[in-house]
C-alpha cells in the first residue's frame, strides 16, 4: 500500500524526503478513512439492518439486545480490525511505530470484545428474567461472577499486551497471591457460595415476601445479586443486605402462604368474664330468631332437655344439669357466621376456640384462612368480620373487655362505692 502511494507522489517531482513524508501522511489518512468507512458500514448498514429485523420480529424478548446496545458495541470493532490489518503495511519501515499500532489496536479490540460480552450477558439476564423460572432460580449472582471473571481476564490480556508477556506468565504469578486475592474478593466469594445455596435449596426467589427483623426487613425481594440482596419494604424504602445473611441468619418467607392461596386470620375477641351466664328461656327465645344459629338452638334444646330428663335433673336451678351459655352460643354463632362467609376457606384449618381466661378477660380466638392472599383484600375481610362480631356480642348479653383508665376508671370505682353505700 505504501509503495503504491510513493509511486503516485513521485509524479509531482518532490524531493525524496518530502515524497516519503507526504506518502506516509497520505497512507495514514487512507487507513483512517478506511477505518471510518468500515465503522459507518458496520454501524449504519449491517447493525441497522439487524436492528430492523429484530424490531419486526414477533417476539419482544430479542428487543433486549437492541436496548442493551449489544450490536452497537460490536460495530466499534470494525475500525480496530482495519487499523490492525493495514497499519503494519504503512509503517513497515518503522518497526517501533508498527508495534505500537498493533498493540494499540489489540488493546482497543480487547476492550470492545469485553464490553460486547458484558452487554450480551446483561441482555441474556434480562431475557431470562421474563420467564417464570427466574423467580425460583435467579441467576443474577452467576452472571455477576461471570462478568467479574470476564473483566479479570480482560485486565490480564491488557497487561500482557502492554508488557509484551504471555498471559500465562501473569496467571502463574497469581498463584503466589492467592491469599491476597481471597482477602480482596472475600465478599464476592461468600456471596457467590450463598447464591448457589439459595438457588439450589430454593430458599428465596425474586418477588418473595420475607421478614428479617434483624435488618428491619419486611417486603418483597427485587434483586438477588452476587454480594447483596435488595428488598423493597412495604413503606417503599429499599433495604440492601449481604447475600450470605440469608444463609447465616433466620428469616421468614411468606411464599408458602402465597402458593397455597389462603392467608391466616388469627385474632381473639376478649369478653368480660362477668357477663358470662346460663341462657334462660327468654334468651333462648331471642337467640332462636338469629338465622345462623336457629337450627343449632333447636337441636341443642332437644338434646339438653332429653339429657336432663333422662338424668332426673332439677332444672329449676340452672346450675343443675346441662344448659346453654351465652358465650357457648356466641361461639357457635361465630362458627356458623364464618362458614357462611364467601371469603373464608373451608380447605384449611377452621377453628373457633376459647382460650385461657387472663387479666384481659376471656379470649375467643378465631383461627381461619381467607380465600385470597392479597394484602388489601385480606385486611378488608378481617376488619369486616371483626366489625360484625364486636357489634354482635351484646346481642348475646356479652360485654367486651377493655381496661378502664383515667376518668372511666375513677367513675367505675365511685359507682361501685355508691352502690355499696346504698346497700
Amino acid at each position: 500500500m505504501l509503495d503504491a502511494i510513493l509511486e503516485f507522489v513521485k509524479r509531482f517531482g518532490l524531493s525524496d524526503d518530502l515524497t516519503f513524508g507526504v506518502a506516509i501522511v497520505c497512507a495514514v489518512l487512507a487507513v483512517l478513512a478506511l477505518a471510518f468507512l468500515a465503522y459507518l458500514i458496520t454501524r449504519y448498514v449491517v447493525v441497522a439492518t439487524l436492528v430492523q429485523s429484530i424490531k419486526r420480529s414477533g417476539s419482544k424478548r430479542d428487543d433486549t439486545f437492541v436496548q442493551m446496545k449489544v450490536f452497537s458495541r460490536l460495530s466499534h470493532a470494525a475500525p480496530a480490525v482495519v487499523i490492525y490489518l493495514l497499519g503494519p503495511a504503512v509503517f513497515a519501515s518503522f518497526p517501533a511505530a508498527m508495534q505500537a499500532i498493533e498493540t494499540t489496536s489489540l488493546l482497543y479490540l480487547t476492550l470492545i470484545i469485553v464490553l460486547f460480552i458484558d452487554a450480551l450477558m446483561s441482555a441474556g439476564l434480562a431475557i431470562y428474567r421474563t420467564y417464570r423460572i427466574s423467580r425460583t432460580f435467579p441467576i443474577t449472582s452467576f452472571v455477576q461472577i461471570a462478568k467479574l471473571l470476564l473483566y479479570f481476564f480482560g485486565a490480564i490480556t491488557v497487561l500482557s499486551l502492554i508488557l509484551g508477556q504471555s498471559p500465562f506468565t501473569f496467571l502463574a504469578g497469581l498463584g503466589a497471591m492467592t491469599a491476597v486475592l481471597m482477602l480482596v474478593f472475600k465478599d464476592p466469594i461468600l456471596g457467590f457460595v450463598a447464591g448457589i445455596q439459595l438457588s439450589v435449596n430454593k430458599m428465596v426467589s425474586v418477588s418473595d415476601w420475607i421478614e428479617m427483623p434483624k435488618f428491619s426487613v419486611d417486603g418483597d425481594i427485587i434483586e438477588i445479586g452476587l454480594t447483596t440482596v435488595k428488598i423493597r419494604n412495604f413503606d417503599k424504602t429499599i433495604t440492601t443486605i449481604p447475600t450470605q445473611s440469608l444463609i447465616n441468619d433466620s428469616f421468614k418467607n411468606w411464599r408458602g402462604m402465597q402458593e397455597t392461596g389462603g392467608r391466616r386470620i388469627k385474632r381473639a375477641i376478649h369478653l368480660d368474664v362477668r357477663s358470662v351466664k346460663f341462657c334462660d328461656a327468654e334468651m333462648l327465645s331471642r337467640f332462636s330468631r338469629i338465622q345462623f344459629i336457629a337450627d343449632y338452638i333447636a337441636a341443642k334444646k332437644d338434646e339438653l332437655s332429653a339429657f336432663n330428663t333422662s338424668k332426673g335433673v332439677d332444672t329449676s336451678t340452672l346450675v343443675n344439669g346441662r344448659h346453654l351459655t351465652n358465650v357457648g352460643t356466641f361461639r357457635a354463632y361465630i362458627e356458623a357466621y364464618l362458614r357462611a362467609h364467601p371469603k373464608i376457606s373451608d380447605k384449611f384449618t377452621f377453628l373457633v376456640r376459647q382460650l385461657k381466661p387472663t387479666e384481659n378477660g376471656l379470649p375467643i380466638e378465631i383461627y381461619v384462612f381467607t380465600t385470597t392472599t392479597d394484602w388489601i383484600e385480606y385486611e378488608a375481610i378481617q376488619s369486616g368480620i371483626f366489625d360484625h362480631l364486636l357489634a354482635a356480642a351484646p346481642e348475646f348479653d356479652l360485654r367486651l373487655f377493655q381496661n378502664p383508665t383515667g376518668a372511666d376508671f375513677a367513675g367505675s370505682i365511685l359507682g361501685q362505692g355508691a352502690a355499696k353505700a346504698a346497700t
